[in-house]
This record gives C-alpha cells, sequence and structure tokens, in this order.
C-alpha cells in the first residue's frame, strides 16, 4: 500500500466526512483500483478518518438544520450515496422530533408571508404552501396538517 496515497486520502477525508463510495471515486482518479483501493479504505476506516455513521448524522443534522430539509429528502439522499440501512436511522436519529415540527412551522409561516403579497386566492395559497413543503422532503400529512392549522 503506498503511504503517499493513503496520506492524501487521509486528509482528503479529515476536510470533510466522507462515503466510501466518495473515497473510492476519489482514489480512481489517483488510478487506484480494486485490492489496493479496498485495503485503502480499510486502512481508513481502522484509523477513524472513514465512519458512514458519523457521515449519515453530520449529513442528516446539517440538511436539517441548515437547508430545512425534511426526512424523506434527507432518507433517499443518503440511501443515493450507498450507506447501510443502519446508519441512515443513526443519521436520522438525529433530528428530534420536536424540532422537525418546530423547523416545518417556521418554514410554512415564512413561506406564507412570502406569498401573501402576491397570492389573493387562498386555495393557491394552501397548495403553493403544500407543494414548497413537499418539495423540501416533508410527509404529506404533516404538511397538510400543519398548512389546514396555519390558515385556519
Amino acid at each position: 500500500m503506498d503511504r503517499l496515497i493513503l496520506q492524501k486520502a487521509a486528509s482528503y477525508c479529515a476536510y470533510q466526512e466522507r462515503t466510501q463510495d466518495e473515497v473510492r471515486q476519489r482514489l480512481k482518479k489517483w488510478n487506484v483500483w480494486g485490492d489496493e483501493a479496498d485495503e485503502l479504505i480499510a486502512e481508513l476506516i481502522s484509523m477513524n478518518y472513514l465512519s458512514e455513521e458519523r457521515f449519515a448524522k453530520t449529513y442528516a443534522g446539517g440538511k436539517f438544520r441548515i437547508k430545512n430539509w425534511g426526512r424523506m429528502k434527507i432518507r433517499q439522499e443518503l440511501n443515493r450515496r450507498g450507506l447501510s440501512q443502519y446508519s441512515i436511522e443513526k443519521g436520522m436519529g438525529e433530528i428530534e422530533d420536536k424540532a422537525y415540527l418546530e423547523g416545518l412551522k417556521t418554514l410554512l409561516e415564512k413561506k406564507r408571508i412570502l406569498l401573501l403579497k402576491t397570492e389573493n386566492d387562498p386555495f393557491k395559497l394552501k397548495q403553493k404552501l403544500v407543494r414548497f413543503a413537499l418539495g423540501k422532503g416533508y410527509e404529506s400529512e404533516l404538511v397538510w396538517r400543519l398548512v389546514e392549522e396555519l390558515l385556519a
């Protein structure tokens, strides 16, 4: 195993949390394939530079707090990145139910205030609010319930 490549990969992982797939893609760019790539990834895991569980927690928490994404969108993205179900569940555990509900309420309220400047039809307003929240990855039954409460 090439120590220089290991060092490069370690600093790649130290910069921000990565998935094994992301590291594997980077190793391919550095012309490291097959068993050598697997060996390097195993070494990075043993040195604690690479952790799918840690990635999932950081990713889920960040996307919820910063981007205001809902659980469905976060879970879908973690799945797309090839994480195990166990890691995904650990990541989703970072989002507390109370904070999730408050976050969605705040998001809908801000959007409602914005939309009221241009939208007079209550039916269209409701549709736009629901579409917005669904696009952010929130669950439809929760969105509909909160929109009904907000516009009541």
